[in-house]
C-alpha cells in the first residue's frame, strides 16, 4: 500500500506545488489583450519618440536671444508672426524681435530654444494670435517647456524588457513606439471540476439534501482573478470511477485541473486515490486551519489540486497555494499578495496546534495604526464572510493564546502582490 504523504506546512506546499508547475509558452496577441500580462521578450522602439522637439504647453516659442541676461531690460515686447497648432510646422524664420504662438504638441520651430507658457504673457496689441504684440516680464531658461526628440525612446531601445508587466501607461507607450503586438507568456487553462452528488447547478433551486454548486463557482472566479482561462466542467458525483474519467479528460486539454469536494478521510472522498490511481499523490494534508485537507499531485503531466469542500478552506487552500502558482506560470514574480502586521482587536484562544487563518477587517485607528479585526463568525461553510473581508489574520502554530492589542501577521486579499505596502 502506497504510503499516505505526511502533513506539511504551508511553506513547504506552496513549495511543492510551485516545484511541479512550469512557466506557460509565450504567445503573440494584440497590443490591448498584453494589458497586465508579463512580457516575454524585450520590445524595442521603431523610432525615437517623440521624433521631433515639441511644445509641452501652449505658449510662445521664442528664440533666447532676445533676452536680457539679467532683469535689467525687463520687460521686452515681441512680435507674433505665426501660429502653429498641433500637427502643424513653421518652417520659416524667426528674425530678431519675433515669437511663434505654439500649441502643446506642436514641432518647435528651429530658431526657437525656449517656449514661454501662454498665462504669463501679456497682449500689447491684439489678442495674442498672429499679428499681435506680446510682452515677456521674465527671461525662460534654456529649453523651457520642451519636450526634446527621443525624450522617451530612441529607435532601436528597449522599452519593455522581458519579465516586465505591461500596465496600461505601457500600452500607450508602446503604441507611441510602433508595436501593434506584444509576445507575453500564455494565460495557464485552468479545469475547475465541482464534486459532490449532492450539487445542483445554481439555475436549479435545491430539493431536500441538495445545494448549489457554489464552491465551483468562487473557485472558477479565483482562477479568473488569477488570470487564467477557466473553464468550470459539469458536476461530479461521488463515484470514483466517474471522478477518475473527468480528471483524466481534463488533463488532456488543461494546464491545471482544481477540484473542489472530496478531498477528506470520507467514504466518498475520492479525490486522493483518483490523483494516486492516475499519477503521482505529493500532498494530501497541510498543517492550517481551515483547509487541512489539501490534495495535490501530477496526472499526465497535469498538476491536480483537490480542494476542500467547505468554501473558506477551498478558498484559503486557492488562495495560498493555487494563486501563487498560476501567477508563476504566467511570468509574475511577485507571487504572494503583501503581508503587514496589525493589532488584533479582538483575544483568541487556541485549541487547535495548526496556523490558523481568520477571515478579518484591517483598516487604520484614528492615530493611524493599523488594526485588524476577526469576523465575529469563523465558520468554514460561510462564503459571505470572505465577501466582505479585506485580509486574513494569521494566528500562529501552538497552543499560545493572542490578547487584544497584539501584533499579528495579516495578508491583504484586496491588494495586488506588486504592491509595496
Amino acid at each position: 500500500m502506497t504510503e499516505i504523504p505526511r502533513m506539511i506546512s504551508l511553506e513547504e506546499a506552496q513549495d511543492l506545488v510551485l516545484s511541479h508547475t512550469t512557466r506557460m509558452p509565450a504567445e503573440t496577441v494584440p497590443l490591448i489583450e498584453a494589458s497586465g500580462r508579463v512580457a516575454a521578450e524585450d520590445i524595442t522602439s521603431d523610432m525615437d519618440v517623440s521624433p521631433f522637439a515639441h511644445a509641452a504647453m501652449d505658449g510662445f516659442a521664442v528664440r533666447l536671444a532676445d533676452f536680457p541676461d539679467s532683469k535689467t531690460g525687463l520687460p521686452i515686447e515681441l512680435d507674433v508672426i505665426a501660429e502653429v497648432p498641433a500637427g502643424a510646422t513653421y518652417e520659416g524664420r524667426i528674425e530678431a524681435g519675433q515669437c511663434v504662438r505654439i500649441m502643446t504638441g506642436a514641432a518647435l520651430p528651429a530658431d526657437a530654444d525656449a517656449v514661454v507658457k501662454y498665462e504669463i504673457v501679456e497682449n500689447v496689441v491684439g489678442d495674442g494670435r498672429a499679428g499681435s504684440r506680446v510682452r515677456f516680464c521674465a527671461t525662460p531658461a534654456a529649453r523651457a517647456n520642451i519636450r526634446e526628440a527621443g525624450e522617451e525612446a530612441k529607435e532601436g531601445e528597449v522599452v519593455v524588457r522581458a519579465g516586465e508587466i505591461i500596465n496600461p501607461a505601457g500600452i500607450g507607450f508602446l503604441a507611441g513606439c510602433g508595436a501593434l503586438e506584444a509576445s507575453v507568456y500564455r494565460r495557464p487553462r485552468v479545469a475547475v471540476i465541482p464534486i459532490g452528488s449532492e450539487l445542483v447547478e445554481p439555475s436549479e433551486k435545491p430539493g431536500p439534501g441538495h445545494i448549489r454548486n457554489s464552491n465551483g463557482y468562487a473557485m472558477a472566479a479565483c482562477a479568473h482573478a488569477a488570470g487564467a482561462i477557466c473553464g468550470m466542467l459539469p458536476i461530479v458525483p461521488d463515484n470514483e470511477d466517474a471522478l477518475a474519467s473527468a480528471v483524466k479528460e481534463a488533463c488532456k486539454t488543461h494546464d491545471f485541473v482544481v477540484t473542489t469536494g472530496g478531498a477528506s478521510n470520507g467514504d466518498f472522498d475520492f479525490i486522493k486515490p483518483v490523483v494516486e490511481r492516475l499519477g503521482t499523490l505529493y500532498m494530501t494534508t497541510v498543517n492550517m486551519r481551515p483547509g487541512k485537507a489539501q490534495t495535490f499531485g501530477i496526472v499526465d503531466g497535469t498538476p491536480v489540486f483537490g480542494l476542500p469542500g467547505n468554501p473558506a478552506a477551498a478558498y484559503m487552500g486557492f488562495s495560498l497555494i493555487i494563486r501563487p502558482a498560476l501567477r508563476a506560470m504566467q511570468g509574475y514574480s511577485a507571487l504572494e499578495h503583501p503581508h503587514v502586521q496589525a493589532c488584533i482587536t479582538r483575544g483568541k484562544k487556541k485549541k487547535d496546534p495548526r496556523r490558523i487563518f481568520e477571515r478579518a477587517t484591517i483598516a487604520r485607528n484614528e492615530e493611524g495604526a493599523l488594526e485588524v479585526t476577526p469576523a465575529k463568525n469563523q465558520s468554514s461553510g460561510l462564503f459571505g464572510v470572505i465577501q466582505r473581508s479585506n485580509c486574513i489574520a494569521v494566528i500562529p502554530e501552538g497552543l499560545d493564546p493572542v490578547s487584544e492589542g497584539d501584533l499579528v501577521e495579516c495578508i491583504l486579499l484586496d491588494v495586488p502582490e506588486e504592491a509595496i505596502v
